[in-house]
């Protein structure tokens, strides 16, 4: 029977194998599947995917001590501008260790910033690629900003220093130009940034009726990380959105793909502010000339219209006097004819009226006693119809909003009728 080994002589074998036969180190190109820090050191997973199927088709874990990681880190993040994720290329250099104990791992020495920020333009490119073939790519570029875009949705992290620094800017502007600014909440760093922006579009969205413009602000925080502000859905969410977006986020190197595809795209919060506050100022001064140069223009015509009435007015009492003599023997003339047909009608119609008064005396004496007669039969039968007396034989009266109820089909459930007695009054509701 051969002489067995051990666990840990057979893994020593390993590790003495592995120094002898892979003693270099070597630059790898991988995929960041995790990424975790734990006591200063940085534990990573790396994975190689297939390029058709997104299948991994090999891993392996890694890892940069603290000594090396802190620097590394803070290199890396300087060059590309944003800390390093899940998701990321990376090019590492690195060499192979096995312990006993932890079995194999590689350990990182280096990672090189130049060829993440190449495999990020590339990613940003299909992305940019994949707008322009969706046609998208312009939508908001062919929206134009409102005269008076000043009602803002505003999408920020509440306690940033950003959007206190945008809403100050809006409200101390010189002309005391009047906003409406309305926060939408949302992640503005890290993983989380695109599904929330992506959320507080939706709720503008349905408010979209009640705003003029939209506005992305970043401010406060780490500067570095600004990648989800690159990714499709978020691009697409903004190209297609009814309403102007103008971006102010921070980006110190270059534009993101969120900036491309708004509406107008800022450094800052304060300079998003201040474009709202420049447009609508420029509004402001159209106005304010336009209302100059009517006001010019009604001066202009107001004069003529005074000369013209001057001119008009010296030519008027000689218009008036050939007018004047010529109406005053019009009038002279029919006062004459008048006074002539006035007298001949006033003698024929005292005649008739000494006629019809001679007919009139008789007939109206007979028409007064009939009238008389009358006038007492009605008052006879007015008491004996006194509502009053009714109700001293015992009878009452109901109305309902105003008028006698002669028929109980005419009230329905809830109406309130009134009854009254010989004394007093009953109000009831029906049921």
């Amino acid at each position: 029977m051969k002489q067995s080994l051990t666990l840990y002589e057979l893994n020593s074998l390993v590790r003495q194998s592995i120094a002898l036969t892979m003693p270099d180190a070597y630059w790898v190109e991988a995929e960041l599947s995790e990424l975790r820090e734990v006591r200063g050191h940085c534990y990573m997973e790396l994975v190689e995917k297939d390029e058709y199927g997104n299948t991994p088709v090999a891993k392996a874990s890694a890892k940069c001590w603290k000594n090396t990681w802190m620097f590394v880190r803070q290199h890396f993040e300087r060059v590309t501008g944003r800390p390093m994720r899940p998701g990321m290329k990376v090019l590492l250099k690195v060499t192979a260790d096995f312990h006993e104990a932890y079995g194999f791992s590689w350990i990182v020495n280096d990672i090189n910033p130049e060829f993440t920020m190449g495999d990020m333009a590339r990613r940003r490119q299909e992305i940019i690629r994949q707008l322009k073939a969706e046609g998208v790519f312009e939508l908001q570029k062919e929206l134009s900003l409102p005269m008076f875009a000043q009602r803002v949705a505003v999408i920020s992290s509440a306690n940033a220093a950003g959007y206190g620094d945008f809403c100050h800017q809006l409200s101390a502007n010189e002309d005391g130009l009047w906003f409406a600014p309305s926060l939408f909440p949302a992640t503005m760093q890290g993983e989380a940034v695109s599904a929330s922006v992506i959320r507080a579009l939706n709720e503008i969205n349905l408010r979209a009726d009640d705003f003029d413009v939209v506005v992305i602000i970043r401010g406060g925080g780490a500067t570095s990380d600004l990648s989800g502000f690159d990714t499709l859905e978020l691009a697409e969410n903004v190209a297609n959105f009814p309403l102007p977006v103008i971006t102010g986020i921070g980006h110190e190197r270059d534009q993101s793909v969120l900036d491309l595809v708004a509406f107008r795209s800022v450094k800052t919060p304060t300079a998003a502010a201040a474009l709202l506050v420049d447009h609508l100022s420029a509004v402001y001064g159209r106005v304010t000339e336009t209302q100059e140069r009517l006001v010019a223009a009604v001066d202009r015509r107001m004069e003529v219209e005074r000369l013209r009435l001057q001119r008009l007015g010296e030519k008027l009492p000689i218009v008036f006097s050939l007018f004047r003599e010529r109406q005053e023997a019009k009038l002279h003339r029919l006062f004459q004819a008048m006074t002539t047909a006035v007298g001949t009608r006033l003698a024929q119609d005292g005649h008739r009226l000494e006629l019809l008064e001679g007919r009139l005396r008789p007939a109206a004496a007979r028409r007064l006693e009939r009238e008389e007669y009358r006038q007492r039969l009605l008052r006879q039968r007015a008491v004996a119809l006194d509502p009053a007396l009714l109700l001293k034989r015992g009878y009452s009266i109901t109305t309902c909003k105003g008028s006698v109820v002669r028929d109980a089909g005419q009230l329905s459930k809830g109406d309130e009728i009134v009854t009254r007695l010989e004394k007093g009054s009953v109000k009831s509701i029906i049921k």
